[in-house]
Parts: structure tokens; C-alpha cells; sequence
């Protein structure tokens, strides 16, 4: 018999790669006195301004709007792909698709529409439904296929599909809608950052002023809209949600056809691809201009900038890891008096509310531009987020009439039984991780996503495609990875407890 099992030897990998990522990490604290800004921003928190600004329900209203149209557009988009998602150019379109951070997809759509609403909307459903597409394909193909047999011979393909298939996983499908719409109203607030009438908008201007009493304000919000979605976002409502965001959406604006073909067909291509279709080049100096130019962002900028991002998301990852433990422990109603489960659980609430490039601007400005920002802003958010749903989870366990509400006791009988599933949902937040990672070189941390951000302010768009496209592949073989490890570990962890009973 082994000493350590599966989950054992899987995490002390995990803080094994960590420490080596972190030893790779920029960590250094540049800030010059980063104490008196945070008590600056403390007595912010304490005294918050909800008056500062006039277009405060404006701004919330228009973060409310963008996730509804987004997500909508995405299930739009995401249920017909899901039904033809097990074709392979299906999936691994859609992974790539979804493998861009809708930040990423925004700054592209900006330099065809400008700050319309379109791109807001486009930026959030695009990646939205490809998400949609690979989730309600798996959805569906738990759905049991006895009802669908059942049905009359000459039933239509249309009714055999809605009461045979999905009448069985509609639940399912509407608790995953609930939880995306959550996710897009956090990327509907990052998106003011870029400049869209969003509450991330007046949350940067508010910070980067010291203004810290009217962002305490604007965040306090922002985490009263989500810890308050079950009580608004009624099924029952949200046709009329819809209505209000369609009929209250900004001027979209006329769309410049000549600059979308423009767009599309010139400045997207690379140096050497232009010369040869433009400019009469040969095709012998178009191929080596275009071998010059990818070898050289290659080498100068997507390898750095991957090396950067990994060892940011492994550093972040190890953190997140550590986050979980001790907030599971603090929120769980087994570990402790209720109090604490209610203060725990709280503070859960507030901290897998606010997006992590929000929580990384702010501890920027307090400690510098560094990686150690990031770091700490994944790993409060996720760290979080997988508490929360490890507290969720361990409602349905009742512990043994031995059990004592002390630390050694919950390790042992309650961590035991929710650990595979933190693993689990660990791995699967380090694609969220990579994607949040990327969109930190927007603050200046030199990740992937500072190269990209360099191309779009310099009118590099061929490079900026480039690099997305580095981007999507880099996380679609991060998922790829992760899952089968947890796959593999789940058989391990089969089969060890098979050989300890034998």
C-alpha cells in the first residue's frame, strides 16, 4: 500500500510546480508607500459616496443591459452549434473561439465599430456561445434517450428534440444560463475599462483619482447587483429585461461597410501576405518578408509572453489552491459557530463578486505594477469561488454523531469528501485563470496580453491576430490538459481505494 494517494501526490505537485513558477515570478513590491494608500482606501471603504456621480443608475442599468444582450446572443449562437458540437471543427472552433478573453474580443471589434454598443454585445456572446455550444452538448447528451423512443413514429424532428431530449435537461440548462449571466455582468463591467458605458468605467476614473469613497461606492453596488441575482433575475422577468435593454440600448450608430472590408481583408494580414496580393510582390520575397515577420514575433513576443502567462497562472494557481482551504474552512456551517459561517460566507460573497482585473487594478495602484497583483487578485477570486461551491456542495453531507466542529475533525471527515471536486474545480478554473492572466498585460504586467494591447495601440493588427490566435491555443491545450489529468486521477483514486480495501 502506497503512503500517499492520488489526490495527495496530485497536490503536493501542484505546490511543487507553483514554487518553481514563483521562483520565475515578479513579485517585487514598487510601490513607494503602499500603507498610506491603503489606508486612504480603507477610509474609502468605510465612507463610501453614493452620490459622486450622476449616471450611477445609468451605469449599472447599462452593465445589467450588455450581460442580458451578450448572453442572449450567445444562446442564440451557442444552441443550434450545440447540436452539431461532436462534428470536430465544430468543437475546435469553438474552443478557440472561446479560448480569447471577451476584453481581447472587445479591443478587436473596437477598431471596427468603435465604442457601439455592438461591440460590447459581440464581445460578451461571442466567446459566450461557444461556451453555451460545448456545455449544453454535454448537457444534452446526459439527457436519457427512453422518452425519445417512446414517442408516436410520425412524430417531427422538432417536437421529438423538445419532448424527448430536452424537456429532461431543461433544468440543467437554465441553471447554467443563471450562472453565465452572472459571469457576463462581471465582464460587462470590465468592459468599461475600455472605454463602454459600463460601471467599469467610472470604477477606473474613481481610482485612478484617488476618488476612493466613490469607488467604494460603485463596487459596493456592483456587489449588491450579484449577491442579489436570484431576488431580480426571475424567469418571469427577463423577457421584460430584454425589452427594456433593446429598447434602451445606446445609438448603435451607422456601420462603415468599406472599413469592415478594409478591416477584414487588408489590415489583418500579415507583412509579406499584403505585399504579394497588393503589391504585385513576388511571391518568393512575400513568403520570406512573411517568415521574417513570424519568426521575429514568435521569438520577441509570443514566447516571452506565454512564459510570462504560465508562470503567472501556475503561481496563481498554487495560491488559489491555498485560498480555498482556508476559506472553505472559515465559511463552512461545519467547521465552526454559524457567526462565522455567515461572516465567512460574506466575504465569499464579495470577493467572487468582484471581477479579478477589477481586484488587480486596485491592488496595483496600492503595490505597483507587478505580477504580485495578479497573483493575489486570482487567487482571492477563484479561491473564492471554489469555496462557495464547496460550501454549497457540503450541504447534503450529515456528519457522524462523532463529529466535533474543530479543525482536525472537519479535515478529516468533511475536506475528505468534498476534495476531488475542489481538484476538480481547481483545474477547471486555470483556463479561466490563463484567459484572466492574458488580460493583465492591458495593466502592464508582461503577459501575452501587454504584446497584444502593443498591437492594437500601434495599429499592428496582423500581430494582434497573431497573438489572440497564440492565445486561444495556448488555453485550448491548457484545458485539453487539465481535464485529463483530473480524468486520470479520478481513475487512480478509483483504483487505490479498490487496493487499500483488497
Amino acid at each position: 500500500m502506497r503512503f500517499f494517494g492520488p489526490w495527495q501526490r496530485l497536490t503536493a505537485q501542484l505546490w511543487l510546480l507553483a514554487l518553481v513558477a514563483l521562483l520565475f515570478a515578479d513579485i517585487e513590491v514598487i510601490s513607494v508607500d503602499p500603507w498610506a494608500e491603503l489606508s486612504r482606501l480603507a477610509l474609502g471603504v468605510i465612507s463610501p459616496d453614493f452620490f459622486a456621480t450622476e449616471f450611477l443608475l445609468s451605469a449599472l442599468w447599462q452593465t445589467v443591459n450588455f450581460a442580458l444582450l451578450g448572453v442572449a446572443f450567445g444562446i442564440v449562437l451557442g444552441g443550434p452549434l450545440a447540436l452539431v458540437y461532436q462534428h470536430p471543427f465544430v468543437a475546435a472552433s469553438c474552443a478557440m473561439v472561446r479560448g480569447v478573453h471577451e476584453l481581447f474580443w472587445a479591443l478587436l471589434f473596437l477598431q471596427i465599430f468603435g465604442l457601439s454598443p455592438l461591440t460590447g454585445i459581440l464581445a460578451i456572446g461571442l466567446p459566450y456561445g461557444a461556451t453555451f455550444a460545448r456545455v449544453f452538448h454535454d448537457i444534452l447528451a446526459q439527457s436519457p434517450s427512453t422518452t425519445e423512443r417512446g414517442l408516436p413514429f410520425n412524430t417531427d424532428p422538432l417536437s421529438r428534440y423538445v419532448y424527448g431530449r430536452l424537456g429532461h435537461v431543461y433544468p440543467l440548462m437554465l441553471a447554467y444560463i443563471r450562472y453565465r449571466f452572472e459571469c457576463a455582468l462581471r465582464s460587462s463591467a470590465v468592459l468599461g475599462f475600455i472605454g463602454m458605458p459600463t460601471l467599469g468605467f467610472y470604477l477606473e476614473t474613481a481610482f485612478r483619482q484617488g476618488q476612493y469613497s466613490e469607488g467604494a461606492a460603485l463596487l459596493m453596488l456592483f456587489i449588491l447587483l450579484i449577491g442579489t441575482i436570484s431576488f431580480w433575475a426571475k424567469k418571469t422577468l427577463i423577457p421584460v429585461y430584454l425589452l427594456a435593454a433593446l429598447w434602451t440600448i445606446p445609438d448603435i450608430g451607422t456601420i462603415d461597410g468599406g472599413l469592415l472590408w478594409r478591416f477584414v481583408s487588408y489590415d489583418l494580414l500579415p507583412p509579406g501576405i499584403q505585399g504579394v496580393i497588393y503589391t504585385q510582390m513576388e511571391l518568393s520575397d512575400g513568403l520570406n518578408q512573411f517568415y521574417q515577420w513570424l519568426a521575429s514575433i514568435t521569438i520577441n513576443q509570443a514566447l516571452p509572453g506565454v512564459f510570462a502567462t504560465v508562470i503567472l497562472a501556475l503561481s496563481a494557481l498554487g495560491l488559489s489552491h491555498f485560498v480555498a482551504l482556508i476559506a472553505h474552512l472559515v465559511a463552512s456551517q461545519h467547521s465552526g459557530s454559524k457567526y462565522r459561517a455567515v461572516a465567512g460566507q460574506l466575504g465569499l460573497l464579495v470577493l467572487r463578486s468582484i471581477p479579478e482585473y477589477i481586484l488587480a487594478f486596485v491592488l496595483m495602484l496600492l503595490i505597483g505594477p507587478s505580477m504580485l497583483p495578479a497573483i493575489i487578485a486570482l487567487a482571492l477570486h477563484n479561491g473564492a469561488l471554489i469555496a462557495f461551491l464547496l460550501v454549497k456542495q457540503e450541504q447534503g453531507i450529515t456528519p457522524s454523531a462523532t463529529y466535533k466542529k474543530r479543525a482536525d475533525f472537519f479535515a478529516y471527515e468533511i475536506l475528505t469528501r468534498v476534495y476531488p471536486n475542489l481538484m476538480g474545480l481547481l483545474f477547471y478554473r486555470f483556463e479561466v485563470m490563463l484567459r484572466e492572466t492574458a488580460i493583465f498585460g492591458i495593466l502592464g504586467v508582461a503577459t501575452i496580453g501587454f504584446y497584444i494591447d502593443s498591437a492594437f495601440a500601434e495599429i499592428r493588427y496582423s500581430n494582434a491576430l497573431y497573438l489572440l490566435a497564440v492565445t486561444a491555443l495556448l488555453n485550448v491545450v491548457i484545458d485539453f490538459s487539465a481535464r485529463k489529468l483530473v480524468a486520470r486521477q479520478v481513475g487512480d483514486s478509483i483504483a487505490h481505494g479498490r487496493s487499500c480495501i483488497t
